[in-house]
């Protein structure tokens, strides 16, 4: 026999959702961003940090993106797409009235992240520490194996 007490602890399966894990994530990337650099007396080793940590958090956000939507965003609309509604086609049918992310971040040199979405196949990454024509490139392909310097 089930009791008033028993059966409220029973309601609801005890889990984290997505979206719980993916803000811990990014919590977690800001803290990082901002204490690593601080304990550390290696600020480009704590820029790698940072920039992995957004890389993440921007594919995330990607990922509910093209769950609520069917698809990634286009090139053309680029990581906007997440912050405000696109307007040029493909428009999303499903987009999220409060976005996927409050802004698109900077990454630790001071420059936006690039994107590309070539046939569903995406690509998020940094020119890195030595800017376009460095070959310092950290991207969501290469994220485990990218270096300082």
């Amino acid at each position: 026999m089930r009791t008033a007490f028993q059966s409220k602890n029973y309601r609801k399966a005890a889990g984290f959702t997505l979206i719980e894990v993916m803000v811990v994530v990014v919590i977690l990337g800001i803290l990082a961003a901002i204490i690593v650099p601080k304990i550390m007396s290696r600020p480009e080793q704590a820029r790698m940090v940072k920039v992995k940590q957004d890389i993440l958090a921007i594919q995330s956000a990607l990922d509910l993106y093209k769950l609520d939507n069917g698809t990634y965003p286009s090139t053309d609309q680029g990581l906007q797409a997440l912050v405000t509604k696109p307007t040029v086609p493909p428009v999303p049918r499903n987009w999220k009235s409060e976005g996927y992310l409050q802004d698109v971040p900077m990454d630790p040199w001071g420059q936006a992240y690039q994107y590309l979405n070539e046939s569903e196949k995406i690509k998020i990454f940094s020119y890195g520490s030595k800017g376009k024509d460095g070959n310092s490139e950290v991207g969501n392909w290469n994220i485990n194996e990218a270096e300082a310097g």
